[in-house]
């Protein structure tokens, strides 16, 4: 196989992800910008074209295109709104203005996106056509794969899979709704549930400590992660019973706990999920870790040009 190369561009909230990645997969360089003293959109564009020239300077051969996964809405390579932590990005032609400064040509997408392409292409669903990916964290994101390619409804305005409603007049949720699957499964969600058990705020407290005080068998520690099993299951249900997918992967930090967590969330949502449209579901947890963004931007370029 002859090799190329793409640049992968992650916009996280705290830093970019940038990375040289040729066809097969392989990481040849990357590093990371943060983020935590920009303060203007400008400012933001000025380190995506640096980090650009950057990996452009170690490439081997011609770069095909760049590739960049950004939180919020976009759409046609225009950032329609960005994450709330970013500055500006309010409909703008993002990838017009990396285009115009790079000379390179450009593919952008919502992040989560970006990563479940990722574990499409080089990851825990190599080789199927129907995937919903879900990234749990802070909150809950996710991308969904139809018969091969990306589906984020009508002006990829859509597949928000943190906010599927799992209980009527539920816990307020961070996108004005109420009863969202991410207000209880988030690993935010899973923290506070924790906190109340104890009796206090949830300041210090993190999903790694809960789980190795599960692990050691601690009571309120088991109590939350119950919880926690039951209403990811809940959410995860709907899912399959709504698009029958060949494989759930489940990404974020704590999907890589051990096997126990996979193996706690499949059977409570093969007791939830009508039997025909599980049949043929595997739920497994994400391979490329906080590479799958990265990669998934790569992926994408070496897909559409």
């Amino acid at each position: 196989m002859t090799q190329s190369y793409a640049i992968g561009i992650d916009v996280g909230g705290s830093s970019l992800k940038c990375g040289l990645v040729s066809n097969t997969g392989e990481v040849i360089y990357s590093f990371l910008f943060p983020l935590n003293n920009i303060l203007t959109e400008g400012e933001v564009i000025a380190l995506i074209n640096a980090a650009i020239r950057k990996c452009v300077e170690h490439a081997p051969e011609k770069v095909i295109g760049v590739g960049i996964g950004f939180p919020g809405i976009v759409d046609q390579n225009v950032v329609i709104g960005g994450a709330d932590n970013l500055p500006g990005f309010e409909n703008l032609d993002l990838g017009k203005i990396i285009e115009t400064s790079t000379s390179l040509k450009v593919v952008i997408d919502n992040d989560a996106n970006m990563m479940g392409w990722g574990e499409l292409i080089y990851g825990a669903a190599a080789d199927c056509t129907d995937v919903v990916f879900i990234t749990v964290g802070t909150g809950i994101g996710g991308g969904l794969i139809i018969d091969g390619k990306l589906y984020g409804g009508y002006k990829n305005r859509g597949t928000e899979l943190g906010h599927i409603t799992i209980l009527h007049g539920g816990i307020k949720c961070s996108c004005g709704s109420s009863g969202c699957f991410e207000a209880y499964a988030s690993v935010t969600a899973l923290i506070n549930d924790y906190a109340l058990l104890h009796g206090t705020g949830p300041e210090g407290i993190t999903g790694k400590m809960i789980v190795e005080n599960y692990l050691a068998k601690e009571q309120k520690a088991i109590s939350a992660m119950e919880n926690h099993f039951d209403y990811m299951a809940t959410g995860i249900a709907s899912y399959v019973n709504v698009f029958s997918p060949q494989k759930i992967v489940l990404g974020g930090g704590i999907s890589e706990s051990g096997k126990f967590y996979i193996e706690e969330i499949r059977s409570r949502v093969m007791e939830r999920a009508m039997p025909g449209t599980a049949q043929y579901t595997h739920i497994v947890a994400a391979k490329l870790g906080n590479q799958a963004g990265l990669l998934g931007c790569a992926a994408r370029v070496f897909s559409k040009f």
